[in-house]
């Protein structure tokens, strides 16, 4: 119990901060979730098409965007957005995409080409 406890933040000293900053998004930032999750079905949408099959995308029901694919292609294609200045959490093949109020849909539209372009070189360098 006490493991699950810290693994959801119940270890925390300065709660007070966190829920601070989640009491202002309540307060200021709901009805811009509306454009967060349309950015997410955006980019959920053209990972697919970009991604040419390599990426198993789950259709979003928030503003977070899950891709599967193998380990070893999430490795480099995780460098490959960083280098980028793209930055997306990964593990274990899975990456997580988060669009948000400092997401725009240039942006998204940013990531989808990046990652186009890295699965274009990829199939131009096993042919």
């Amino acid at each position: 119990a006490r493991r699950i406890r810290k693994t959801i933040g119940g270890g925390m000293r300065q709660a007070g901060v966190v829920a601070a900053a989640g009491k202002y998004a309540l307060e200021h930032n709901i009805d811009r979730l509306v454009d967060d999750h349309a950015n997410a079905s955006r980019l959920a949408e053209g990972l697919a098409e970009a991604c040419r099959g390599h990426l198993r995308i789950e259709p979003p029901h928030t503003n977070i965007v899950w891709a599967e694919m193998s380990p070893t292609v999430a490795d480099s294609f995780g460098a490959y957005l960083k280098s980028r200045g793209i930055l997306v959490s990964a593990d274990y093949g899975k990456q997580r995409w988060v669009t948000h109020m400092d997401v725009s849909t240039v942006d998204v539209d940013r990531a989808i080409a990046a990652a186009g372009d890295y699965f274009a070189e990829m199939s131009s360098r096993q042919t």
